[in-house]
């Protein structure tokens, strides 16, 4: 597969993933790959991870990605670069699950340099204000926060 992408200081944070070229809508641009790990063993990974990301602003990310009811992903390995992916609230990708490969297809059509994003989709009990969003889209809720859960904050 062609590679249609290039990491790049990002505005949203640290670093992100960027069109190389004109990207089609329904297009898969990337496979989000890592250690294959029982539920149990990527919840203890990602707990490790937000220690880690808690105690250095520079990493605050966890990169464990749930594959099914048995198994997650845990893309914190270098040649993930899936994982520079931001989160949007206006985001231009999604995620699939695609025979048992989580892929990020876009969602709309992305022009050369834009940057590459979609909705991580945390939810309300996960502690969203612990998830401060930077996408600065003219619909920012100000949290990463699954959409189905938006109108739970903008009551409050």
């Amino acid at each position: 597969m062609k590679k249609i992408y290039f990491r790049n200081k990002s505005k949203t944070h640290g670093y992100g993933l960027y069109a190389a070229e004109n990207i089609k809508i329904n297009t898969k641009i990337i496979e989000y790959v890592g250690d294959k790990v029982t539920k149990k063993e990527g919840d203890r990974r990602a707990d490790r991870q937000a220690l880690i990301g808690s105690k250095n602003k520079n990493n605050g990310m966890v990169y464990v990605f749930e594959l099914n009811e048995r198994y997650d992903i845990d893309g914190s390995v270098a040649h993930n670069h899936a994982r520079f992916i931001n989160h949007s609230c206006n985001p231009n990708c999604e995620v699939q699950i695609i025979n048992n490969k989580i892929w990020i297809l876009s969602i709309k059509n992305i022009k050369k340099r834009e940057e590459l994003s979609y909705d991580y989709g945390y939810s309300y009990d996960s502690d969203y204000k612990d998830y401060k969003c930077n996408c600065g889209s003219l619909n920012c809720l100000g949290y990463i926060l699954n959409k189905d859960h938006w109108n739970k904050v903008k009551n409050k």
